[in-house]
């Protein structure tokens, strides 16, 4: 299998695969275009429970798997906003831990799970909800990023602050919560919001440079009301 991304402001991952039998899979209608000789199975991948945990998670319930019947075949999975997409070789990583909507294709040895913040105050505040989506296995995976991808590799016991929203993921085994911003002018007047993620190295972190729900919620401000 080989892979190229196409595109600037939103851009696509196009898989070339080499041998018959090769595949990939993605969410329901995460598929942009293919060529000839691409076979398609829709399953809940897992069973039923698995693809209940992954709507939880801000994915679909039923997974699309796509699989090569010739040499040469193409397909390729397209971004729904405006940012990057991220090649993610798992077996390096050890596995990431990833906020809801991130995931956009993979081959069929990469696994997808939800998992539960470990802290109930993450669950409340963190801007992700109780449950977050765990990637592991061996192999490729691709990310979505909402704008531009920033990497930080945090080196044992230090600490990165992230305003709700701009993490797309973090490895397993890091450290993560969520603490209210202090004083009560910066609570009121900052315009930041009152929690901030933190998390704890050593390990890498993926952050984006748009918080997405932020930028629905001024474009909401500007539709006319009725009233």
């Amino acid at each position: 299998m080989q892979y190229k991304i196409l595109g600037n402001t939103m851009p696509a991952v196009e898989i070339l695969f080499d041998q018959p039998g090769e595949s990939m899979y993605t969410q329901s209608g995460g598929m942009a275009w293919m060529s000839d000789g691409v076979e398609m199975d829709t399953n809940t991948r897992g069973g039923l429970l698995k693809g209940v945990g992954r709507m939880f998670a801000g994915e679909s319930l039923f997974m699309a798997n796509y699989t090569a019947s010739k040499p040469g075949a193409t397909i390729a999975f397209a971004s729904t906003v405006a940012g990057e997409i991220m090649p993610l070789d798992v077996s390096e990583t050890g596995g990431m831990i990833c906020q809801k909507g991130a995931f956009l294709c993979a081959e069929p040895t990469v696994n997808i799970n939800v998992t539960l913040t470990k802290k109930l105050s993450s669950g409340f505040f963190g801007g992700e909800g109780f449950i977050l989506e765990e990637i592991s296995g061996a192999g490729m995976a691709f990310l979505e990023i909402d704008g531009d991808k920033i990497i930080k590799d945090l080196a044992p016991g230090e600490v990165i602050k992230v305003d709700t929203g701009n993490v797309v993921a973090f490895q397993k085994g890091m450290a993560y919560e969520v603490e209210m911003v202090k004083g009560l002018k910066n609570i009121f007047l900052g315009g930041e919001g009152l929690f901030l993620t933190k998390i704890t190295g050593p390990g890498r972190v993926v952050l984006q440079t748009q918080n997405f729900a932020e930028f629905a919620g001024r474009i909401a401000k500007m539709i006319p009301s009725k009233n």
